[in-house]
Parts: structure tokens; C-alpha cells; sequence
């Protein structure tokens, strides 16, 4: 099946984007005072870059090296007691002229540097600090791979055009503008010929060259949609065969090579009209100039220096370079606003800290209990998942919840944890309501060890050190002898200084779950929650992590998911939910007596087929 078609991205400058965008300035703003030194500096090496093309007008008229000044230079008075007509002369100035503007280039590009990934660093930080602490419904409404292009991505946009785009573009009007000011003082009739005919041919070759490239990106799009239809045909070569379909997919690849066909054969007449506009009008205007300012330098009465029809004409051409830069570089600009309204948004979301107001810090023993509580996910809120829910779980307490898919186990444990506000009802620690409690100080008296364990990039210390940053070399041995990972953490050559590989990769099941085991062991947390902990183990591993969950176990609050309920045997109360709701309730004892209970036919399969 072909891939759909994306639409083009427009990017276009609204008063929105550009308030948006505006914002990064208050990162600028520690380091403006070397900002505007970097301007002043830009300014100065794009005013004495404008002389170049002058001198080198006034070395290609010279024909003299030791004479005095030759025929009328209305823009000599510039330059009063220098003889421009002297070749010698004029090369010393242009390497004067050099080695000033190598000077300020310099210490522009330094400085517009140092702002930028200062700034950059800054906006980094900042936007890392927000995700970080966004709510958890953030990111079910955005894409990891979207907010991690905007960290990567957008930024790298950004640093391009803060350090470059910017100065270039606004040295290209610069250089626009002086020229101008220049042709006019050397000839002025020649300067409106000039602006009546080069200027408006560049706009028009630029705006044409974007249209041929417009459709050159349609026809490798078009192409790209027809290498799909092979790869598509030759990696389901079997179905082809098996519904002999080949004459379709024969079919559809023969109206994508027309596509081809057709957008290239376009792409060629447009290309063909342009290079012939470019031949006849652009270099025609040109020559017509040329032949307009030697008529002024010729004749018994010339109205024009040699060396100042020379100057005129690079300043000419350094004009249409100019002009021809300045829609790349505008679109450039436009492309960095738009990444830039991009980190605005997320930075101006707001942050759990924002939205979860509470504030009491009292000290957690680990009674938990849920009262009437409804709730419905933000991005599915017609659709409930906790129903009038109520049970309690005292101090010290492992209450085990059962139930099939969707029932509403995982949402529990989001409740507790306070990703999520409940909808109506309240869930209370030791007593208090958790939207009272600070979320900070809520989390950290609370472990979780899910089913799939993700550690981090580094080693394995660095990931028992998760649980608790300021642990010492001997809690962090003690926390992995306890979770029966010290063994096999002390076989590798490394020890705690294995690097776990990305994701853990290095590490098998087993290991990555003995290691989250450690890391809630070294937090010593008040509230455990265990979510499918030992589901995807093998017999020998999910025996050694049971053994470490035991030990994790004693004397805390605990809430634990499972779908085996061989491991929940042991547990002081089991929670039977169904569709939001809590349908029995008891020890694994009391449930397998009842009849025809949910629990209890779960029980008879699995003990059965065990």
C-alpha cells in the first residue's frame, strides 16, 4: 500500500509566530552588551567590505604608477591625496581594506558565537527543565520523536541562523543599500538605468529558480512513491503471486512512472525558459549597462572615469549577488521562527509544578486509600475506567490487584502516583488528600518496579544511584546484595562500572529487573508498587527476582499487579476489578472458595495448565 502523500510545509510569519519567537531574546538578554558589540562590529566589516568593489574598479581602470590622477572621479574626494589612478597605490589600499575587515569578520563571528551558544544553552536547559516535569498527559498528546526533534533539530535551526542567517542577511542589505548610495555618487544616470533593470531581473531569476526547484522536489517525490510500489511488490511477492495481481501493481507502477515522466518533462521546459531568460535578460540588462557606461568614458568630452565605470560595474554585480541571497536567507530566518514558536510552546506549557498546587511535606507511613473515585483519561474522557472506586490499603500492607486488560490496575498506580487528578472522589496517603501533598515529596516516598525495566545510559552503579543520588559505595553494595545482584553485577570484569549498554541492552531480563529491584531498595521507600514485575521471566530468573521482591517487600505498603497469580498467593488482600470496579475482594484463600468467581476460575487454569 503507498504511503500517503505529506503536505508541504508552508511557513509563513504571523503576529503570533513572531511574539512567539521574540521570546528568545530574553535569553539574549544576559548577553546583550556582547551582542551589540558583535553588531557594531558587523556593521563596520560589511560599511568597509562596500570599499572593495570601489578600489577594485578604480585597479582595473589604473594605468598608470607613478602619474597623477587621470580624467573626472566623482567620488575621488573620498579617497583626497590618494592617486587611485595608481595601480600600486590602490593594491596597497585593498590590503589595507583586507586586513581591517579580516579584523572585524573575526571578531563578529567570536562574538555573535559565544551569544549564541550561550543562548542555546540556556533554551536547552530551560526547555529539558520543562519536559521533564510536564504532566503525564503532555506526553500522551505528544510524540517523543516530535519533542526530541525540537531539542535536536529546531534548536540546531536556531544556532544556524543567531549565529550566521542573521548576520548575513542583514550584511547582504547593507551591502545592498551602500551600493546604491555608492553608484549614485559615481554616476547618477547610470545608477537609474542600473535600478530600473538588474534589481527587478535577480527578484525575477530567483523567484523562477525557486519554482523550477519546487518542481524538481515534486518529481523526486513522485519518484520516491514509485520506488514504494517495488519495494511494496517484491516484499509481498508471495500475496502478488498468490492473488495474481501482478497486472495491477503493474498497473499502479506505470501511472507513477507518467507522474515521473510528465513532472521531469515540465521541470526541463521550465529549465529550458529559464536559462534563456537568464542568457537574454539578465545578461542582456547587463551588457546594456556596460554599453551605456562606455559611452560616458568615451569621446573628446567623457563624463565618466574609466576607473569609476569599473567600480560601477562590480558594485553591480555585488548588488544582484546580494539581491539573488537575500530570499534564501529571508526563508532561512522564517524556518528559525517557526523551530523557535516550537520550543515557545513547550516551554510556555504548563508544568506539573503549575498545575499540581499542593504543598504539604508531612511524613509518609504508607496508608493509602481511595474513596468514590472516577476517572476518565483527558484524551478519552467519554470513556471511564475507574467507576465510584474504594478500597484502602493500611500501613504495611500488600494488597495484590487482579483483572483483565483495561480493568484499571495501571490507572491505580498512575492515581497514586498523581500523574493524573481524579476526576471526582479523592485518593488519601496516611489520611490526607494527595492534591494537597507536595508531588515531589509525594514521588519519593514511593517505588515503582514495572515489567519492563528501562535503564539508563552508563553503568551499573549510575543506575542503582538512581534511587537515591547521594548514596554511598556501601549502600549501593548493600541495596544490590538485596536484590540478589551483586553476584552476577561482580562477574562481569568491571563490576558496578559495567556500562549497561543503551536500554540495557547488555543485560538480560532477569539482571535489568534485579537492578530496578536495588535501585527501589537503596531508595527505601515507604510505598512499593510492583507492576508485572516477574511476568516476562523464565523459571530460574523469576525465582531469584521473587526472592529479591520478598526482601523488598518487608515492612512497607505495597500495591502489585499481576496477571500470575502464583506470586500474589502471599499477598493480605486481593483486589478482583472489573470494568472500573471492584467485584471481589479477599485473601487468595477466601476467593478460590468462591463460586464461579472471576479469582477463582482464573486460579483453576493457571494452576491447572502450571
Amino acid at each position: 500500500m503507498l504511503r500517503p502523500k505529506k503536505k508541504k510545509e508552508t511557513i509563513s510569519l504571523t503576529k503570533d509566530s513572531v511574539k512567539k519567537a521574540r521570546r528568545i531574546f530574553s535569553y539574549m538578554r544576559p548577553y546583550r552588551g556582547v551582542f551589540i558589540i558583535g553588531w557594531f562590529f558587523l556593521f563596520f566589516s560589511s560599511s568597509v567590505g562596500l570599499f572593495f568593489p570601489y578600489l577594485l574598479g578604480q585597479l582595473l581602470g589604473g594605468s598608470d604608477t607613478s602619474g597623477p590622477q587621470l580624467g573626472i572621479s566623482p567620488s575621488a574626494s573620498a579617497f583626497d591625496g590618494i592617486d587611485l589612478n595608481n595601480i600600486n597605490v590602490v593594491a596597497l589600499l585593498l590590503l589595507l581594506l583586507f586586513l581591517t575587515q579580516s579584523i572585524f569578520s573575526y571578531f563578529r563571528i567570536i562574538l555573535f558565537t559565544r551569544v549564541t551558544e550561550n543562548t542555546l544553552r540556556d533554551i536547552r536547559m530551560d526547555a529539558m527543565d520543562r519536559l521533564l516535569h510536564m504532566p503525564m498527559d503532555f506526553f500522551n498528546k505528544n510524540k517523543v520523536g516530535e519533542l526530541t526533534s525540537r531539542l535536536s533539530s529546531d534548536i540546531t535551526l536556531i544556532q544556524d541562523t543567531l549565529r550566521t542567517t542573521i548576520a548575513e542577511f542583514f550584511r547582504q542589505i547593507i551591502i545592498i543599500l551602500g551600493s546604491i548610495v555608492f553608484i549614485a555618487m559615481i554616476s547618477w544616470k547610470l545608477s537609474l538605468i542600473m535600478l530600473a533593470t538588474v534589481p527587478v531581473m535577480a527578484v525575477v531569476a530567483v523567484i523562477f529558480g525557486r519554482f523550477i526547484r519546487r518542481l524538481g522536489k515534486e518529481a523526486q517525490t513522485a519518484a520516491a512513491d514509485s520506488n514504494a510500489i517495488i519495494e511494496e511488490s517484491l516484499m509481498g511477492i508471495t500475496n502478488v503471486k498468490t492473488y495474481t495481481n501482478e497486472g495491477y501493481l503493474l498497473h499502479r507502477y506505470k501511472k507513477a512512472v507518467n507522474d515521473i515522466q510528465k513532472l521531469n518533462i515540465k521541470s526541463g521546459n521550465w529549465r529550458g525558459l529559464f536559462v534563456s531568460f537568464i542568457i537574454m535578460c539578465l545578461f542582456g540588462a547587463i551588457i546594456f549597462i556596460i554599453w551605456q557606461g562606455l559611452h560616458m568614458t568615451l569621446g573628446p568630452n567623457p563624463t565618466l572615469d574609466k576607473g569609476d565605470f569599473f567600480s560601477f560595474v562590480m558594485f553591480t554585480v555585488f548588488m544582484g549577488a546580494s539581491i539573488g541571497s537575500i530570499p534564501d536567507l529571508y526563508a532561512g530566518i522564517q524556518k528559525a521562527i517557526g523551530a523557535t514558536e516550537h520550543l515557545m510552546d513547550i516551554i510556555g506549557e504548563p508544568t506539573e509544578q503549575d498545575i499540581f498546587q499542593g504543598n504539604l511535606t508531612r511524613p509518609i507511613d504508607g496508608k493509602i486509600e481511595f474513596n468514590a473515585v472516577e476517572f476518565a483519561y483527558p484524551q478519552r474522557k467519554d470513556i471511564r475506567v475507574l467507576n465510584q472506586l474504594s478500597f484502602d490499603v493500611a500501613t504495611g500492607e500488600k494488597v495484590a490487584l487482579v483483572g483483565s486488560s483495561g480493568a484499571g490496575k495501571s490507572t491505580i498506580v498512575s492515581l497514586i502516583l498523581r500523574f493524573y487528578d481524579v476526576n471526582s472522589g479523592t485518593v488519601s496517603i496516611d489520611g490526607t488528600p494527595i492534591h494537597e501533598m507536595d508531588i515531589e515529596h509525594l514521588r519519593s516516598s514511593i517505588a515503582l518496579v514495572p515489567q519492563e525495566v528501562i535503564l539508563f545510559g552508563g553503568t551499573i552503579k549510575e543506575n542503582i544511584l538512581f534511587g537515591k543520588q547521594t548514596a554511598t559505595d556501601e549502600e549501593v553494595i548493600e541495596a544490590a546484595k538485596k536484590a540478589n545482584a551483586y553476584d552476577f553485577i561482580m562477574s562481569f570484569p568491571e563490576g558496578m562500572e559495567t556500562q549497561v549498554g543503551d536500554r540495557g541492552i547488555q543485560l538480560s531480563g532477569g539482571q535489568k529487573q534485579r537492578i530496578a529491584i536495588a535501585r527501589a531498595i537503596l531508595k527505601d521507600p515507604k510505598i512499593l508498587i510492583l507492576d508485572e514485575a516477574t511476568s516476562a521471566l523464565d523459571a530460574e530468573s523469576e525465582k531469584l527476582v521473587q526472592d529479591a521482591l520478598n526482601e523488598l517487600l518487608n515492612n512497607r505498603s505495597a500495591i502489585i499487579i499481576a496477571h500470575r497469580l502464583a506470586t500474589i498467593r502471599k499477598a493480605d488482600k486481593i483486589l478482583v476489578l472489573d470494568k472500573g470496579s471492584i467485584v471481589e475482594s479477599g485473601s487468595h484463600d477466601e476467593l478460590v472458595k468462591v463460586k464461579d468467581g472471576i479469582y477463582a476460575n482464573l486460579s483453576e487454569l493457571q494452576f491447572q495448565e502450571g
